[in-house]
């Protein structure tokens, strides 16, 4: 068993970091700590697998809060890189953390590959990997299986790559939650590519707060990206709220633009297979769909797309029948 740990610079590289043998968290709840396993201000540090992080989830599950409320003390992310550069994260297995299992803040050029993340579909905020006010991040090669978002992109990320990606069971691959702040920062230049998805409760999400702070979230691909059995496959929910009290007074201020759909194919679980909800004050704009083909599981009712304050084009075969 291992107490929270903090590797800190500034250090210049390069640093190897070997993770061997099975690592255990403390058990319970341990909410007085940010992190499990913490590594900031380095720059060309590589952190190999090998072994296992067992952020023994279970004993602190419990006591969450944060599946109930939106003001809550969060548990601690299992494994957290904070302003690191020029880097490599490769081989991490993690399991049953007792929140995010690796998170990227303040980061640039790093690279993750070949992590296993695993934790029950009912595992509450186990988002996978969380990457924030971060710029040119690349996953690839990893297989994620939690309670949350496999991948959650959120405020300040730019340029960042997601690619040969397995994700479920969870929530999916999202860009957001986004606007809940005041002091949150753009979105943009995120590609998600040649991913499977594989009974989630949604695919591809962009989720936006209904508040008055405004950001740009913009130039997204979404491409090659297979689903099966998936609830929401496409989706854009503007009107974010998983917890009341929730403030639908006020529109989202989030602009999302120039975002693209293509070659994205499998089964949805619903009949609503494609959703756009967006903003009724900054309208989704320059959304391109091309080559959609999805069909419902067990082959039962046809699918429908669903729009609101949408502006888009879509191109080549389209099931369900687009709505713009």
């Amino acid at each position: 068993m291992v107490g929270s740990v903090e590797f800190a610079g500034p250090c210049r590289g390069p640093i190897m970091f070997l993770i061997s043998g099975d690592l255990k968290a403390p058990i319970g709840p341990y909410s007085n700590v940010e992190k499990w396993i913490g590594f900031q201000h380095v720059n060309n540090l590589i952190v190999k697998g090998g072994g296992t992080l067992d952020g023994q989830g279970p004993s602190a599950w419990p006591y969450n809060k944060c599946q109930k409320t939106n003001n809550c003390d969060p548990l601690p992310i299992s494994i957290k890189f904070d302003f690191v550069t020029n880097s490599r994260i490769e081989s991490i297995r993690s399991v049953n953390s007792k929140n995010v299992h690796l998170a990227i803040y303040g980061c640039n050029n790093v690279n993750v590959s070949k992590v296993d993340l695993l934790a029950p579909a009912d595992s509450p905020n186990t988002d996978g990997i969380k990457i924030s006010r971060s710029a040119d991040i690349r996953i690839t090669n990893s297989r994620i299986r939690t309670g949350d978002d496999c991948i959650a992109i959120i405020s300040g990320s730019s340029n960042i790559d997601v690619s040969y990606v397995y994700c479920g069971p969870g929530h999916g691959i999202s860009i957001g939650s986004l606007g809940k702040y005041k002091n949150e920062e753009n979105v943009n230049g995120v590609t998600v590519r040649k991913c499977t998805l594989n009974g989630t409760d949604n695919g591809v999400r962009i989720k936006s707060w209904e508040s008055p702070y405004a950001i740009t979230a913009s130039k997204f691909l979404f491409q090659d990206i297979f689903m099966e059995n998936v609830r929401n496959p496409i989706i854009v929910d503007q009107t974010y709220c998983p917890h009341s009290p929730c403030n639908q007074e006020t529109a989202s201020h989030v602009q999302i633009q120039d975002v693209t759909y293509r070659n994205i194919w499998g089964t949805s679980s619903s009949q609503v297979a494609v959703s756009f909800e967006c903003s009724k004050k900054f309208p989704c704009k320059n959304i391109v769909m091309t080559d959609v083909n999805l069909a419902i599981v067990g082959g039962e009712g046809p699918l429908k797309s669903s729009c609101s304050y949408v502006k888009g084009r879509s191109f080549g075969r389209q099931n369900p029948p687009p709505c713009f």
